[in-house]
């Protein structure tokens, strides 16, 4: 495993074609100021084209208790828009980045750590985690794209309730709505988590370029112009080399089999 320690609050550490990236503010549960925020933009940004699949976690027992309120100052409306699509392009570089990304969420998964959780592509959550968007009682409104992106995960009701009453949704609970695709025991999650890297990282680049960059702005899409992105990456993947080899192995019989059997 290599490290790069070039960062302050983050930890990020190679290991294959896997990437990790670590929140680490363990102290203030992981909370995002500035600082933090910009460097998981550099990570992601620095990312070499070699890596296959980057993991996004919290070093202790939280993911990230969101918004880092201590260090939060006063702005005017024009401050503010800007702080905002800061962090628009921050997760946008986590979902149309260079590989797919997966959140090991635990403990504390609030608020801004939430909208960033909903930037990955895949959510392994503990036993341990639990979600909350408790902006309405602060008097301020979700700024990092999370009023675009989750109504898709969990749906517009469920994240309505969240902000009206503070509701706190425990990890059970938070699977089957949709915050997250796998729920582990405690301790688990990062094994987990690996498990579906080394997957991954096995794929076709084109395909898993599509998936994390194409199907998103399909699914955005009116129905004509997803249907015709659909023909065209169809078109374009089963041209590459590689899809090509695939498919003569299996009608080989040399593939894997579904499910590893």
């Amino acid at each position: 495993m290599t490290e790069d320690k070039s960062y302050r609050k983050i930890l990020v550490a190679r290991e294959g074609p896997v990437l990790t990236i670590k929140i680490n503010r363990p102290e203030k549960r992981n909370a995002i100021d500035d600082e933090l925020l910009l460097e998981i933009e550099q990570a992601f940004l620095q990312t070499d084209p070699s890596v296959k699949c980057i993991l996004l976690c919290g070093e202790g027992d939280h993911f990230s208790a969101g918004l880092d309120l201590s260090a939060l100052e006063e702005k005017d409306a024009v401050a503010g828009l800007r702080h905002s699509l800061m962090w628009h392009r921050v997760m946008d570089h986590i979902r149309f980045g260079l590989a797919p990304v997966i959140a090991v969420l635990r403990g504390a998964c609030v608020g801004g750590g939430l909208e960033l959780a909903a930037a990955c592509h895949i959510r392994v959550a503990e036993e341990s985690a639990f979600y909350a968007l408790p902006e309405g009682q602060r008097g301020i409104f979700m700024g990092g794209g999370g009023s675009v992106h989750l109504p898709g995960l969990i749906g517009l009701a469920v994240m309505t309730d969240m902000m009206l009453t503070g509701r706190v949704i425990p990890a059970a609970e938070g699977s089957r709505l949709g915050f997250s695709q796998y729920l582990v025991e405690n301790g688990k999650g990062m094994d987990h988590a690996r498990g579906l890297a080394e997957k991954i990282s096995a794929n076709s680049s084109l395909t898993n370029y599509a998936l994390t960059h194409v199907l998103p702005r399909i699914a955005d899409s009116p129905r004509e112009q997803g249907l015709m992105m659909e023909s065209l990456m169809a078109a374009i993947a089963q041209q590459s080399p590689e899809a090509k080899e695939r498919l003569k192995l299996f009608l080989e019989g040399k593939a894997p089999k579904l499910g590893g059997a």
